[in-house]
């Protein structure tokens, strides 16, 4: 009960607070712009994105979450921004879409809470077109020993206040593993960032 509770009332706006700090921001600021064609953002959340999209890319822009208390936060922001997003809540490994009819597949901050991360990848491959490309940027895995073995120490505890988040997954291996090839990619510490939490990964991939 106050687990359900937790997740309904609080969660929702825990994970708001602590995904717009400005370093983060600035990260998506970095590649949400590039999104384009069909577009399908995986873990929507509260629509954080929205504003750093270029509105002349979009065809159609669909919103996956599996939060519904997410979900109503991001259709705000979308009225609020003027943006019409269909949402679809549900979990990435099973996404309601026909196959081959996304053209860019945005995923920020997201692969570190799925469950099953290949799972939802495969089906992600299933909706994208052959030409299409995935945008990601997320948190994971420090190259240093000394932040690492924090990381492991703190990841049991981390992931059951913070809706299933991880924040010590290799996150390339993650793409590589589920058979994406990654065209590019960029990593390095936030400014102004725990480094527990702080090491990011960006860049695109395609399959």
């Amino acid at each position: 009960m106050i687990k359900k509770a937790y997740e309904k009332y609080v969660l929702p706006k825990l994970l708001d607070v602590c995904c717009s700090t400005k370093p983060v921001s600035y990260q998506r600021a970095k590649v949400v712009p590039n999104a384009s064609g069909n577009i399908l953002e995986i873990g929507i959340g509260s629509g954080l994105n929205l504003p750093y999209y270029s509105k002349s890319k979009i065809t159609k822009l669909y919103g996956l979450d599996p939060s519904e208390e997410l979900c109503e936060m991001a259709n705000k922001n979308a009225s609020k921004h003027s943006m019409d997003v269909e949402m679809l809540i549900s979990g990435a490994e099973e996404i309601e879409l026909p196959s081959r009819t996304i053209d860019t597949v945005l995923i920020t901050y997201t692969l570190c809470s799925i469950p099953s991360p290949n799972d939802a990848l495969q089906e992600i491959k299933r909706v994208m077109k052959d030409d299409a490309i995935i945008i990601f940027c997320e948190h994971g895995k420090a190259p240093d020993e000394n932040i690492l073995k924090w990381q492991n120490r703190i990841n049991p505890l981390w992931g059951k206040i913070a809706g299933g988040c991880n924040i010590n997954r290799d996150i390339p291996n993650i793409i590589n593993s589920a058979g994406l090839k990654i065209n590019n990619l960029e990593q390095m510490y936030l400014p102004s960032t725990p480094k527990i939490v702080g090491y990011n990964y960006w860049g695109t991939a395609s399959s």
